[in-house]
Order: structure tokens, then sequence, then C-alpha cells
């Protein structure tokens, strides 16, 4: 029977219950036969799931190991080719205390027994999977007990995909490699890349810190903890969902695109622009050559800046605010109902302030403000705000 695949397509091949197992820190390592597997329109391994997969040609299972572990420990990688990482089948190993290690080559490859380092220190509770000479054309697989704390490095183009592992500490960091994480928990997550993308799948949930370089992206599906922090260069930072306590997002000159926000989110960008399909809580937004573009769903307060661009905030119909506009041109949609609104002449600019939808004085504020460029307040429905959430 085989076991499910890591989804990756890079065609390692996994026995399941046929796997034998030495004593603790004691591995056992076998030579297998080719299974040939085609990661691009060949036949799928039975068991896997339909997921996007890598291209490459043929490969096959060098080496394995079994190792019995403690089922809370930690795995420490340091690798130059793909990694991929996901729990024990739970079937198989009810018991959680199995780690199994696989090493995946191209057709034709082989695996120097200095290649690469396996071992269990069974003091630490530790994993260590270690290689700088691997043809970075090989590909690991690792089973992990499914509450594992992971430690990750990785160099030149290796990938790293984590799968609905659960942990307190996750750290990752590549160069140029792709990181993929896929339904993950864990009180710390901290990923860090100097030049590959990081795309997050499913829910992400815990405490999240994440740094991309260069032109490095960031895409997102989901992410749900008490303290977000994700920051990029010159590469896209974009996430669908956002359920968070504080946030805080910046970018030196790529854009940052947000579906769904929740919290209280902070955003800075430098020389992109800024887009928000609904937020909800309270929201700082600023930008010093990008524009600005919010649709303001439920009110906290509300400050958006841009010193060189302009600033659109679209507001449903039902929306109470105070409001402060002020820019080298404000437009108000005349279908917007607001109260009591004066104007004001500053400089080169205009201040228009009000109540919105027969606020009182003492509602929470939308302060906008634009020196070089054009406020715009427009209304919006909710079911057009939806427009990232396909």
């Amino acid at each position: 029977m085989f076991a499910p695949s890591s989804g990756w397509g890079l065609g390692c091949l996994r026995l399941g219950q046929r796997r034998v197992w030495a004593g603790a820190g004691i591995w056992t390592l076998r030579a297998c036969q080719a299974r040939p597997y085609r990661s691009a329109g060949g036949e799928r391994r039975p068991g896997s799931e339909p997921e996007a997969s890598l291209p490459g040609p043929v490969r096959r299972t060098l080496k394995e190991w079994t190792f019995l572990v403690s089922p809370f420990g930690r795995l420490r990688v340091r690798l130059p080719c793909h990694l991929s990482v996901r729990p024990l089948d739970p079937l198989t190993y009810p018991d959680g205390d199995r780690m199994l290690v696989e090493v995946c080559g191209v057709e034709g490859g082989t695996l120097d027994s200095n290649d690469l380092q396996v071992k269990y220190d069974e003091a630490l509770q530790e994993m260590a999977i270690l290689s700088d000479t691997i043809n970075p054309q090989a590909s690991v697989e690792v089973n992990t007990p499914l509450k594992f704390d992971l430690n990750i490095k990785s160099s030149g183009s290796g990938c790293v995909k984590v799968q609905n592992i659960q942990c307190d500490n996750c750290k990752i960091e590549t160069e140029q490699g792709t990181s993929i994480l896929q339904s993950v928990k864990s009180q710390k997550l901290h990923v860090k890349t100097k030049g590959g993308k990081v795309i997050c799948l499913g829910t992400i949930y815990g405490n999240i810190d994440i740094h991309a370089s260069d032109k490095s992206t960031v895409t997102i599906d989901k992410l749900q903890g008490s303290s977000v922090n994700i920051s990029t260069e010159d590469g896209l930072l974009k996430a669908k969902y956002l359920y968070t306590e504080s946030s805080f997002l910046s970018s030196a000159a790529g854009d940052i695109a947000l579906g769904s926000v929740h919290g209280n989110i902070i955003i800075q960008s430098k020389m992109g622009n800024i887009t928000i399909d609904s937020s909800s809580g309270c929201l700082r937004a600023s930008a010093h050559q990008g524009a600005i573009d919010v649709y303001v769903s439920q009110l906290g307060k509300v400050e958006l800046k841009s010193h060189k661009g302009s600033v659109i905030v679209k507001v449903p119909n039902s929306l109470q605010a105070h409001l402060q506009l002020s820019g080298k041109k404000v437009d108000v949609n005349p279908e917007i109902c607001v109260q009591e609104m004066t104007e004001a002449h500053k400089d080169d600019g205009i201040i228009i302030t009000g109540l919105l939808n027969q606020a009182s004085k003492h509602e929470k504020c939308i302060n906008v403000a634009a020196p070089k460029g054009t406020v715009s307040l427009r209304n919006q429905s909710w079911f057009q705000s939806l427009k990232l959430q396909d």
C-alpha cells in the first residue's frame, strides 16, 4: 500500500507498512528499486492528492530511513535541494512516534554515503538532516509526528513545502527557492527568503513573521492569529483574508493587495500602491508615492495618507462616521449624505469635514489626506467588495 504523496510531483515513492525500523537513535537504510514517476502528465501515485506539481524528469527513490522518535521533538534541516514535510499517516502510525525520511533523485542519479547526514539525537529529541553536497536536483521527503517543531534552511534554488503540521516554533529560510505552507498551526511562525516566493495555502494559524527580500512575492489565502508582521521589498504582497488582533504590513516598492482584513492593521508602502477590498476594524495606511484604494465595511478608526498619490475611500450606505478629507482636490460622490459639511482652503489644498449618514460628532473618524493628489469618497455595496474572494 502506498502512503499519500507530498503533492509536489517530485516523484518520491514512499513505502507504507512494509518499512523496518530500529531502536531509538538507530536508523535503517535501504536502497530501493527504481519506481519511475513522471511529475508532469504521468500517472499519479495511488492515494496522492491532485495538487499543483513541479515539472521535472522521471525520478526514483534512492534511499530511505525510519526512526523511532519522540512525538514532540524538533526537525532541523540544512539542504540545497527540495524538501517536503508532512505528518505521518495516523492510520498507519497511530502512536505518532516514527520519522520517515526519503531521498529521491533523477533517473540514473545516485546518492553517495557522504552526501547526506541523517541522524536522531534522543537526548535533544532532535532529528537532523544535513548536506552541503547533495545534488540540487534531488528532493527529500520527511514524514514527522503531527506536532513537531521545524527549523529549516534551504540554500540555492531549493524549495520547501510544509503541510498540515502543528508546532510551537516553525522557522523556514530560503534563498531563491519557493516556500509553500499549507494548513500550518504554529505558536511562532517565521519565514524569510532572499529571492524566492512565499505561498500560504489554506489557513495558517499563529503569530506570523514573514520577510521577503529583493523581488520576492508573498501570496496568502488566510492568516489567523494574534500578531502578524509581513514585509517585502520589490515584490507583491497579496492576502485574501487576515483575521488578527494586530498586523503590520510593509513594502518598499511592491504593491500591497488585501482582500478582507479584520483587527488593528498598519500598512506602509514607499513606492507601491495599497488596495484593500474590505476593512473591518482600525486601519492606518500610508504610502509615499503610491495610490490607496480602500473599502471600509465596518468602522474602527481609519487613517489613510498618500504623500504624493491619490486616495479612494469607499463606504456602504449605512456607515456612520466623522469625516475629515484633505487633498489638492476632494471629490465627494453626490449620492453620499454628508451633514454639517464644511469646506476650508489651506495652502494649495482643500479640507472637507462633516458627518456621514447622520453620525454624531463622537463617532469614530475617517481621516484621509493626499497633499499632492485627489481624495475621492464613494458609495460601494458589500457585494461589490468581493472581487478578491473568488
